[in-house]
């Protein structure tokens, strides 16, 4: 629980730092133009939306994770109802994917 914590909060100050884009639109424009580092996509997104966003990165070669849920993201970015958050910051994408995947973070 606490890593998800930490997640959200890299989230929105990523956010603050203008580094992340949301919503499934503005999303695949920056992943089709090479701009998105890392896409995370809710939990409790639909099924479709799941599998479109999977597609697109995977042709892309972007890196993708299905996280959290739908309030918790939307939340940490203060916005209503986003499923799909593309990081666009390196630095902040490396953090959240190390955090996701176990590591610890800096600092």
């Amino acid at each position: 629980m606490e890593s998800n914590k930490r997640v959200l909060g890299l989230l929105g100050l990523c956010t603050k730092a203008g580094g992340i884009c949301f919503g499934t639109d503005a999303c695949i424009d920056f992943i089709t133009s090479k701009k998105v580092k890392l896409l995370i996509v809710a939990q409790d997104a639909s099924e479709r939306t799941k599998r479109n966003m999977e597609r697109i990165c995977n042709e892309n070669e972007t890196k993708i994770y299905f996280y959290s849920n739908i309030d918790d993201l939307s939340h940490a970015i203060g916005k209503n109802n986003k499923a799909v958050i593309g990081i666009k910051n390196k630095n902040f994408a490396e953090q959240i994917e190390k955090i996701i995947n176990g590591g610890e973070i800096i600092g």
